[in-house]
């Protein structure tokens, strides 16, 4: 039985000048969208930032319902986190990043007062799931 060469036993082969060219313009039209999206999510969630300080912190200091403004306060803050997480995943597309939108989108689910004891302790198991995943699995930066 004869040898084939790795290349031809998968299917792959070196590239023609014009397959790598449109590689290359593609790859950088796709970055520069990512990169643009990335943009106006961090755009967003300065401006949502910005409109939960300027309108919902005044509420703590009124005499009515301080818990409900606390908890519209920290969900539109969860929400604000999720914004930028989710623009620093799609400009480094690092699996750390994914870990950390998930956590945060189970984190503000976990904020909801009509949330069952049920889904609470589920939520509670996945973010300490995820966070031992990112902990003990997940590649870190060398400092």
């Amino acid at each position: 039985m004869p040898e084939e060469k790795k290349d031809e036993a998968v299917g792959t082969g070196k590239q023609t000048k014009t397959e790598r060219h449109i590689s290359d313009y593609v790859g950088s039209g796709i970055h520069l969208f990512l990169s643009t999206l990335a943009v106006l999510l961090i755009v967003a969630a300065v401006i949502a930032t910005f409109d939960t300080v300027v309108r919902d912190f005044p509420g703590l200091w009124q005499p009515r319902d301080e818990y409900g403004v606390l908890l519209n306060i920290i969900d539109n803050l969860l929400l604000v986190a999720i914004a930028a997480e989710f623009a620093l995943l799609l400009l480094f597309r690092r699996m750390s990043a994914v870990v950390e939108v998930v956590i945060f989108v189970l984190a503000r689910k976990t904020v909801n007062p009509q949330i069952s004891s049920f889904d609470l302790l589920l939520c509670s198991a996945a973010i300490a799931g995820l966070i031992v995943l990112r902990f003990y699995y997940l590649p870190r930066k060398e400092d």
